[in-house]
Parts: C-alpha cells; structure tokens; sequence
C-alpha cells in the first residue's frame, strides 16, 4: 500500500522546483545572469526528475509491480498497470536519461533539450502525482 506521506511529499518536491523554473523563467528572468537562469534551471529540473522518480520507484515497491531493471524501468512498470500511458512512459524514461547524462556528466548537457523539458514536458512530471493520487484516492489538498 502507498504511504500517502511519502507520496505527498514527493508531490511537493515537484511542485517546489517547477514553480522555482517558472520563475525564473518568469518575470525574475530580467534580474539574473543567463548562467543564473541555466544553473536554477538545471537543478530544478532535477530534483523534480529525482522526485517523480523516487515516487514511481515507490509505487512500484509498495504495490508489488515488480523489481525495475533500472530507474527508467519503474515507469515501465507504472505504465504496464496502466497508471500512465505509453507516451508519458517515455518521455519520462527519457528525462530518467537527461538526469544521469547530468548528474554523472556522462557528456555536456545540451541547453536545446533542457529548453525543450521546460517548454514541452513539465506538465508530465506533476501529471504523474496526479495520477497516482487519483489511482489511490488520496487527497492532494492535504498536505
């Protein structure tokens, strides 16, 4: 069973860092330096990846959905007991991608693709508390 603390918790880490990129991205923008906007940027990004992702991995384990092969795989996992889609499934295994290409350093990350999250896929990481709150009829408003 879910532990609904645990849930809302990484809900709020979400919400946190994506009103923080918003901002930033906001009116605030004209006060900071680009490499202000890129480092606050970034690191939101990721701790709002890490938290959708430790959600799923929480799901997956307190629900028996299986043990994932990765971290991507656990929304593999959610998809295949059809709490997501298929289409959010992947772009969230790709941002699982974008954070360990930037927290190992594997490469550079690319701005093009941060851009893109920003512009085009954040939605996807509340959309996933979302759902899990709606799949386990808790109640978001409790925090």
């Amino acid at each position: 069973m879910v532990d609904r603390d645990v849930v809302m918790a990484k809900i709020a880490v979400v919400d946190r860092c994506l009103a923080r990129i918003a901002e930033v991205h906001g009116e605030t923008r004209k006060d900071l330096l680009p490499v202000d906007i890129d480092d606050i940027t970034a690191i939101n990004l990721l701790r709002a990846v890490q938290a959708a992702i430790d959600l799923a991995t929480h799901v997956v384990a307190s629900e028996n959905y299986g043990t994932p092969d990765s971290t991507a795989e656990a929304f593999s996992l959610l998809e295949r007991r059809g709490l997501i889609d298929s289409q959010m499934a992947g772009r969230l295994r790709r941002m699982v991608g974008f954070r360990n290409i930037a927290i190992h350093e594997y490469k550079s990350v690319d701005p093009a693709i941060v851009e893109r999250i920003v512009e085009q896929h954040l939605g996807d990481l509340q959309d996933l508390g979302a759902r899990v709150v709606e799949a386990f009829g808790l109640r978001k408003g409790d925090l």
